[in-house]
């Protein structure tokens, strides 16, 4: 009983282990099945795409940059293809011993290494680097037959930007270059949609155009996808979307026009902007000296960027963008124009012009060239009175002067479709009080500094671009647009044109009969005035107004003498001016930096301006260096025919806020 009791026992106990065992298969085969649900059901679609990724590799195909275009389609920024030389740091072992090995094939110089470094230093250590570009065949076959021997570095295909017009227009086109980290850590805020549009680009605009319309020319990225081995080798494509070629930009420059102001200009510095006053238009719009921006393309070289920094032309500094200089005379009919419509003074209202005008116990001077008498608002603008002047800006005081000339776009940006604008001073006591906040003693404005406002010296600090555009505002009668360098965005895929209207913005309430009294006046300075030798049968009627700017503070007392000057402390020579008066078709402003008198140097330039747009003449080699020369004659060279007249010979931070100065003798003019 006992035997039959211990066996039911123990049958008892077996069951019972035999239950638990099967529970326990049970349940780890239901781990099994929930696991296999959970990774073939829940999680097929993320699984599956990693075997694709794993089995499957996409390669973005970065879409050929568009093209930029003057108005009449010659070419100014293009790309072409070249074999690059290239290597990955973390696949190398010894960096610099695999250079070497590479200089016994292939030809690599010192300033390649000194290029490759910086780019080291930039970025990351996975990203492949050029150490050579632009290889001929003969370069790309020696290398590809030592090829086993480099591991981590490899030949690369890439589309390069081309500038085939070199230092022309340079300012304004711009140029591309490597992205750097800091402009990769700005990419970490664009939206996916754009940061997917970027992968595997390595330029970017960096200057002008090509950074302001960086969108428009990059273009939609392509991708291929395609099969892989397990060694990571391309086995089959599986899919493909081409890339969508950039937008081409269209400028409303014309870069002869551009060209031949940058000839005439030669050596020497300055700016030069001109404007179609009707719509906004740039026909023009020149800093010298300038740069060959090919430099940039595939990373300068420490030399060239060395050369170009340190320069001290500053070839670097876009003029006609972010230089300002004081306005000289070429401020006196904007002062007037003020007083027209503030009703402080009327143009009948006579000055007597004794050559001096006595304030606060100073004595405010006029070039020793001036005839005294009696000036009506006429005469002292063609004249270039500095005493009626000195008068109207002390009647009007610095406040009334800013608030009537703000409006034509003087101290502040015009708005103009490039990057980097300046906003130049047009001063006011508010202005003074901020700009002097932590020198309360220089705070105050004192009335004696206004008189020097009237003849454009003192703190007025502005750039050609704002001259232009408030002139353009006077020739249109009160017409005011922001400037713009791009007339049209071709859509090369679709075939379609985009006009880029430039902005209107409200007009100014000037009135006809003002309006009439400046541009005539204007009209003298060309017939009867400072300017009339540049002009002097002209086949148009122009107006305009030359100017002389102090570089440096003149002490009272103190006689200016440009011969004995150093050349860099000579006064600059500005000219302002429209044309045909009676309906303007062009405005423009420009200075030449220590070239004296306005009449000498700036004029005679804007002359043959005007000679190309009204009457299509192209000045001839001859003209040409009597222009550099500051002299002028009528045209004789050939009438421009469309894109048939050849380009001229192509050329191999802001300025600081000036002091309040009396003027020099001649600085009026």
């Amino acid at each position: 009983m006992t035997l039959l009791k211990n066996v039911h026992q123990e049958l008892s106990r077996f069951r019972l282990r035999v239950l638990a065992a099967g529970a326990f298969v049970l349940f780890c085969f239901a781990l099994l099945l929930a696991r296999l649900l959970w990774l073939q059901v829940a999680q097929h679609d993320v699984l599956l795409e990693r075997a694709e990724t794993n089995r499957t590799t996409v390669v973005p195909i970065v879409p050929n940059r568009g093209l930029i275009v003057d108005r009449n389609g010659i070419v100014l920024a293009s790309n072409y293809s070249a074999y690059t030389l290239e290597i990955t740091p973390s696949k190398v072992v010894d960096l610099e011993q695999t250079i070497d090995q590479l200089a016994e094939v292939i030809e690599i110089q010192a300033r390649d290494r000194k290029r490759f470094k910086r780019l080291m230093e930039e970025s990351k250590n996975f990203e492949s680097l050029p150490i050579r570009t632009k290889l001929s065949d003969t370069e790309v076959a020696r290398f590809a037959a030592q090829r086993f021997r480099f591991p981590g570095v490899e030949i690369k295909a890439r589309l390069f930007r081309n500038y085939p017009l070199g230092e022309i227009g340079s300012h304004l086109i711009g140029y591309i270059g490597r992205i750097n980290q800091a402009e990769k850590k700005a990419q970490d805020e664009w939206s996916e949609e754009e940061i997917a549009n970027y992968r595997g680009t390595e330029y970017i605009g960096k200057l002008g155009l090509e950074q302001a319309y960086e969108r428009e020319l990059h273009g939609i990225t392509g991708f291929e996808q395609v099969e892989t081995s397990a060694g990571g080798k391309a086995v089959r494509r599986l899919a493909h979307r081409p890339p969508t070629p950039g937008n081409t930009l269209r400028l409303s420059i014309d870069i002869r026009l551009q060209a031949m102001v940058e000839e005439m200009y030669k050596d020497r510095r300055g700016a030069l902007v001109a404007i179609d006053p009707r719509n906004g238009e740039v026909l023009a719009f020149v800093s010298k000296p300038t740069f060959d921006p090919n430099l940039f393309v595939d990373g300068i070289d420490a030399d060239s960027w060395t050369a170009l920094n340190e320069d001290i032309d500053k070839p670097l500094l876009n003029r006609a963008l972010r230089g300002t200089y004081p306005p000289g005379s070429t401020y006196k009919p904007l002062m007037a124009m003020a007083a027209l419509n503030s009703g402080k003074r009327a143009a009948n209202v006579v000055v007597i012009d004794n050559l001096v005008y006595n304030f606060g116990g100073r004595s405010f001077g006029s070039p020793e060239t001036d005839r005294p008498g009696p000036k009506d608002m006429r005469s002292a603008i063609v004249s270039s009175s500095n005493v009626y002047f000195y008068s109207l800006a002390h009647e009007m005081e610095v406040d009334l002067i800013h608030d009537q000339l703000e409006p034509f776009g003087l101290g502040r940006k015009t708005g103009i479709d490039v990057q980097g604008e300046v906003t130049g001073v047009l001063p006011s006591q508010d202005w003074k009080r901020r700009y002097f906040a932590k020198n309360p003693a220089n705070q105050k404005w004192f009335p004696g500094e206004t008189i020097s406002l009237g003849i454009g010296q003192g703190y007025n600090s502005f750039t050609m671009l704002q001259m232009a555009t408030a002139y353009a505002t006077i020739a249109s009668g009160g017409q005011r647009f922001k400037p713009r360098l791009v007339r049209e965005i071709e859509d090369v895929v679709q075939h379609q044109n985009r006009r880029m209207a430039s902005d209107a913005l409200e007009p100014l309430p000037l009135k006809p009969e003002h309006v009439q009294v400046i541009l005539q006046a204007m009209n003298g300075v060309t017939l009867e005035g400072t300017s009339r030798a540049a002009f002097q049968g002209a086949a148009y009627q122009s107006g305009g107004k030359t100017g002389t700017a102090q570089a440096i503070g003149i002490k009272a007392g103190e006689k200016y003498s440009s011969v004995k000057a150093d050349e860099r402390k000579r006064d600059h020579s500005l000219y302002v001016a429209f044309a045909p008066v009676e309906a303007p078709t062009v405005a423009l402003a420009m200075i030449v930096e220590n070239a004296g008198w306005g009449s000498e140097a700036a004029a005679p330039i804007a002359r043959r301006v005007f000679d190309y747009l009204l009457l299509g003449q192209y000045p001839s080699e001859e003209d040409m260096a009597l222009t550099q020369q500051g002299k002028s004659r009528s045209p004789t060279g050939t009438p421009r025919r469309g894109v048939d007249v050849p380009l001229p010979g192509q050329l191999g931070a802001s300025a600081p806020v000036p002091a309040p100065s009396a003027p020099a003798s001649g600085a009026s003019r």
